[in-house]
């Protein structure tokens, strides 16, 4: 109120501001009741003296416009009727959005921003702070309600939750305290958002106090932010962790030297200056009902305290808005008093007169008002007739808690919804394997490319290792020596053969072939080369069909020493007309023919469906397998499978042949050879397609080897062990069992 006396005595001694032009003022006290805001309305409207409905008795002055009122509430009510006659009305502590709906309020204006501002500010403070679980507590009044709906939907919008929200029941002596107290001291949520006013929560904060109910963090709306009653000690135990809005503070040192200067032997019958002197001094006038019904009286008001001897705060925040309010109506009523006919905004480019204007020729100006207060503020009025949003943000507290219904998921975890609950109360999972989180509280993890994989932690990609059978590992590199030595010791024999190819063991089941079985074996041995190192296009369209060719000549030339042997014998039976076939010739036909199968095979394989090299990144987690891709598995195993064919009918033929009578029968040496190669190769199929990466290529090289040493141990170690060693078995005497005598 002495905000609005300060402004009128300051505008009437401006000789610039409406020069010659004096404002006076008229103050009604609502008794924050909706009763008494009723009836200044209708007093107002009827010239001030008492309340005659659409008739203004009284005509001494004209009624510019209505500063005021406070609560959201009242000044619906207020508007509502004002509006009819299009009287301007400013409000300095009204913000209920309603009042921007220009249908229902036409000349609703305001100095403080609209709770629709105020609402989104605290969530997105609610937001900066990381807190996702908070309450909500409200009056059940319009200010309340709208603030309780919009700061829940706005605080739901930036992804948090809400714990509860509860209404302070106004209409209640006890405030519903009790019962609210109740449900914070339940609740998990240290967060508690308060749409409530001075008066409605200290009630409230009583019953906190009485409970000891500590440790929350309060967000408060700009109605108690600021309030001198609840920053008072004896509420710190409860409040100290208090966050909020405020209404923005701006400097006016005349005001607070105004205030200085006022003494109560000066306004002895003004009730208010006794409630000013109460408020300030902390004291009680005796034998008068407490005006501030909330306040913690300690002392006596004696009326001579003395105001100049009190450090009073040259900013102020309430009565910056009622003084902005006044200076609004005013510069809106000199722009009508200077106004130039023929270029003014009503009919015919007319003016209205400062003396006898209509309610709606000053709303006119007011909505179009633009001054700059006294202390650089830019004062202009949207099309809702809100002001420019700025508001100040205040910090009652030391230090700031957590409040979160679930415990925040750190980088490398994702969120994952618990059913029946609100989506901040949540559980962390690792993110599943393949993807990251370099964030904490992530919803969805993110894969990572396809050439990279999560670290232990999955909170980053990392380079994938490259998997092959390299000449580099130590794997890579023995195989690669056994091979190579391998590889001579057919050499060897065959140079062994060559040497005593004329002696009878040599000789013996068709040396030709024996020679032509150990370059194919010098072949198997080298073949192994084909899958170490680097898979190159070339190597993985050869390395299988060079595979398949050689062993299926080896185990050809096999076949037919055994048929060979066979024959042989039986042909030296009377009448047998197996003698025509005791020739070369059926053995070349016979490795011929072999052979000739698997290469068609391996042919139409390189036709229509050629292996190629391939990055497989499924198979092992992290790792790139770098290996050939067969294309098609049916070819491979076909090929596979001839082989093990060709071995299992030169087994049989040899196992059937193993007791012919000779001194050196070498069909039960091939019966062992086989038996040992089948069981190589029937041991590989589990052992392959059980293997992953490197060491799938590592078991094929390694059934090459053995299968092949097989065959080399099987059948030429003995000859070779009679040739070098005992020379004497080396003749054709033994050969015809003659020289057994002598042995």
């Amino acid at each position: 109120m002495h905000a609005l006396i300060f402004a009128v005595e300051e505008i009437n001694s401006d000789p610039e501001l409406l020069p010659n032009i004096t404002l006076g003022f008229q103050v009604f006290d609502t008794c924050v009741t909706i009763e008494g805001a009723a009836y200044g309305t209708l007093s107002m409207l009827s010239g001030g003296k008492g309340i005659t409905p659409n008739y203004h008795c009284h005509k001494e002055s004209t009624l510019a416009g209505i500063i005021g009122d406070s609560g959201s509430t009242r000044s619906i009510l207020m508007a509502q009727i004002f509006g009819l006659y299009r009287y301007p009305q400013v409000s300095y502590f009204a913000t209920n959005p309603i009042l921007s709906d220009r249908n229902l309020f036409p000349s609703f204006f305001r100095t403080i921003p609209s709770d629709e501002f105020q609402m989104k500010g605290l969530a997105q403070l609610v937001a900066y702070f990381g807190w996702s679980w908070v309450g909500l507590l409200a009056n059940d009044n319009d200010y309340g309600q709208y603030g309780l709906r919009m700061a829940k939907q706005e605080i739901l919008n930036t992804g948090a939750c809400v714990a509860f929200t509860e209404n302070i029941l106004t209409g209640q002596p006890n405030r519903n305290a009790p019962h609210l107290v109740n449900v914070i001291k339940q609740s998990t949520a240290k967060v508690v958002v308060v749409i409530t006013t001075e008066p409605d929560f200290v009630i409230v904060v009583e019953e906190l106090l009485r409970q000891n109910v500590i440790g929350n963090i309060w967000i408060a709306s700009e109605a108690w932010a600021t309030s001198d009653l609840l920053s008072k000690e004896r509420y710190q135990r409860v409040l100290l962790g208090t966050i909020g809005f405020a209404i923005h503070r701006g400097k006016m040192p005349k005001f607070s030297k105004y205030l200085n200067s006022l003494h109560l032997y000066n306004s002895l019958f003004d009730p208010f200056v006794k409630e000013f002197w109460e408020h300030t001094f902390s004291c009680k006038w005796p034998g008068q009902t407490d005006l501030s019904q909330w306040m913690v009286n300690t002392t006596t008001c004696t009326g001579k305290e003395q105001l100049d001897n009190l450090p009073i705060e040259e900013y102020h925040r309430v009565s910056l808005n009622v003084y902005t309010a006044v200076y609004a109506i005013a510069w809106s009523l000199h722009n009508l008093l200077y106004c130039e006919t023929g270029f003014g905004p009503f009919h015919h480019g007319g003016c209205a007169n400062i003396s006898s204007f209509h309610p709606w020729h000053l709303l006119h100006y007011v909505k179009n008002v633009n001054f700059t207060t006294k202390d650089g503020s830019q004062i202009v009025f949207d099309a809702k007739g809100n002001p420019p949003v700025v508001y100040d943000i205040v910090n009652w507290q030391w230090s700031v808690p957590s409040s979160k219904c679930s415990t925040s998921c750190p980088s490398g975890y994702r969120k994952l919804i618990v059913p029946g609950k609100p989506i901040c109360c949540h559980e962390c999972a690792r993110c599943p394997q393949g993807q990251i989180s370099n964030q904490s509280d992530i919803d969805e993890c993110q894969p990572c490319s396809w050439d990279t994989w999560p670290n232990l932690q999955h909170t980053k990609c990392l380079p994938r290792t490259t998997e092959f059978l390299s000449y580099e590992e130590p794997l890579g590199y023995s195989l690669a020596a056994i091979t190579i030595f391998s590889s001579l010791i057919p050499l060897k024999i065959f140079g062994v053969f060559i040497h005593y190819k004329n002696t009878p063991i040599v000789r013996a089941n068709n040396y030709i072939v024996s020679c032509l079985l150990l370059l194919s074996l010098f072949l198997c041995f080298l073949c192994s080369l084909g899958f170490i190192g680097y898979p190159q296009p070339e190597q993985c369209l050869l390395r299988q069909v060079a595979f398949g060719t050689v062993f299926a000549l080896c185990i050809s030339c096999i076949l037919a020493k055994t048929i060979t042997v066979v024959i042989a014998f039986n042909a030296t039976k009377p009448g047998s007309r197996l003698r025509k076939w005791t020739g070369v010739k059926v053995s070349y036909c016979l490795i011929t023919l072999c052979v000739f199968v698997q290469l068609f095979l391996c042919v139409l394989w390189m036709i229509y469906a050629r292996p190629f090299p391939e990055l497989d990144t499924d198979t092992k987690p992290g790792i790139i397998i770098v290996n050939c891709n067969e294309h098609s598995p049916t070819a491979f195993w076909c090929m596979l499978g001839y082989l093990g064919l060709l071995a299992t009918i030169s087994f049989i033929v040899a196992f059937l042949a193993r007791r012919l009578p000779d001194s050196f029968n070498e069909a039960k040496f091939i019966t062992f050879s086989m038996l040992a190669f089948l069981s190589v190769w029937v041991s590989f199929i589990p052992a392959y397609l059980s293997a992953r990466g490197m060491y799938t290529v590592a078991m094929e090289v390694f059934a090459i080897l053995s299968s092949s040493w097989a065959v080399v141990i099987c059948i030429f170690v003995p000859k070779c062990y009679i040739v070098l060693f005992r020379p004497k078995m080396n003749s054709k005497e033994y050969l015809m069992g003659k020289g057994r005598g002598a042995q």
